[in-house]
């Protein structure tokens, strides 16, 4: 097994990536801290692992709120006794995100305070455990769109996962000798509920972005989780400040 008696905490498990993660992780011997702001969502994957055999633990958080954050860390390490690895994956894209010029406040400061101040709150209050056990691995969710400009705007969710790279950079160069490796996986489309729901039921909208993607397909929950697995395990542990890009080559299509 390659995560072994390993204790993850992993945000956003409710659904998508993060339930897949969550189950993946088990399965490979993790324990597993299951968070998620949707408490029937985070219950079914915790359910879901213990019925396989795991152990896990479901802690209802919202990672844009400290307090929340700073219980779901205590929570963990009371139960588990420790905190190896930390993957922030909890996101949001709202549909209502668009150009600078069109966007409301209210939902770029939504945006920004999930998925940029949530990893901020995160790293605040996991990295302290992941230093009193010596080290460990932090994951951090960003997005192919932090590395390059799209025609069809969604600017907080760019903006906040170009947040999201720089952060990484500097945990990594902080924290890397004293045993914490901060890397980022930068997806390309993924069919998960958060994008098919809106963006590629859309026919034509499908379309013009599946004829970006060199490999033919968008990506599967899997593909990603694969990434995060080996980022968890311990053979990653020279890799520091990476941003693991997997798109299926978007980003390198000039056409």
């Amino acid at each position: 097994m390659r995560l072994r008696d390993k204790v993850v905490l992993i945000t956003g498990a409710g659904s998508g990536m993060g339930r897949l993660a969550a189950l993946t992780f088990a399965r490979e011997g993790a324990r597993v801290a299951a968070v998620d702001v949707a408490a029937e969502g985070g219950e079914e994957t915790a359910a879901r692992i213990a019925r396989d055999g795991g152990d896990a633990l479901f802690v209802r958080a919202d990672v844009s709120k400290e307090g929340d954050v700073r219980a779901m860390v205590r929570r963990t390490v009371e139960r588990f006794g420790r905190l190896d690895v930390l993957y922030n994956n909890a996101g949001i894209f709202p549909e209502q995100d668009g150009s600078v010029v069109d966007v409301e406040e209210a939902v770029w400061d939504q945006v920004m305070a999930v998925n940029l101040k949530g990893i901020y709150l995160c790293c605040k209050h996991g990295i302290p455990e992941l230093l009193r056990g010596g080290g460990g691995s932090i994951i951090n969710v960003a997005s192919f769109v932090a590395l390059v400009g799209c025609t069809v705007p969604q600017d907080a969710y760019t903006a906040s996962k170009g947040g999201v790279l720089a952060l990484t950079k500097s945990l990594a160069v902080q924290f890397g000798p004293r045993g914490i490796r901060t890397n980022a996986i930068a997806p390309g489309p993924i069919e998960t509920p958060l994008l098919t729901s809106w963006l590629l039921n859309n026919p034509e909208a499908r379309k013009r972005r599946l004829d970006r993607i060199p490999m033919g397909r968008f990506g599967r929950p899997d593909d990603i989780v694969s990434m995060a697995l080996y980022l968890a395990s311990d053979e990653s542990t020279w890799v520091n400040g990476s941003v693991m890009v997997v798109d299926g080559g978007i980003t390198s299509n000039y056409f």
